[in-house]
C-alpha cells in the first residue's frame, strides 16, 4: 500500500528534516488487521522519528499541537486514528507548536 506523508511547521525536523516522505506499507499489518491512522503512527514512530518521539507522540496518538490530515481533512471529521488506510492516501502532519 502506497502511503504519502508529509511533515511541516517544524514536524519535519523529527524525520530527518525531509518535508515529504513516500512510503510502502504491507497490505495488512503483522497482526493482519487493516492498516489505520495509529497503526501508522506506530510505524512512524519505530521507522522514521530518530529522536525526541515525545514531541510528536503523546500515549498512543499525536501529541497536542500537532494537526492531523488525511487527503486535505482533518482527522478529526474521518475518524481520527481508527481511519482505515486507503491505497494512495496522503497525509500530513503540521505542527502547531513554535518557540517564543
Amino acid at each position: 500500500m502506497h502511503v504519502q506523508l508529509e511533515f511541516g511547521g517544524g514536524a519535519e525536523l523529527l524525520v530527518g528534516n525531509v518535508k515529504q516522505h513516500s512510503i510502502e506499507l504491507p497490505a495488512a499489518r503483522a497482526s493482519g488487521e487493516p492498516w489505520t491512522i495509529s497503526g501508522l503512527l506506530q510505524w512512524i514512530k519505530t521507522n522514521m522519528i530518530t529522536e525526541r518521539i515525545e514531541l510528536f507522540l503523546d500515549g498512543d496518538s499525536v501529541r497536542p499541537g500537532i494537526l492531523v490530515l488525511v487527503n486535505d481533512s482533518d482527522w478529526e471529521l474521518v475518524g481520527e486514528g481508527e481511519y482505515e488506510l486507503e491505497d494512495g492516501d496522503t497525509v500530513v502532519f503540521i505542527s502547531t507548536l513554535h518557540g517564543g
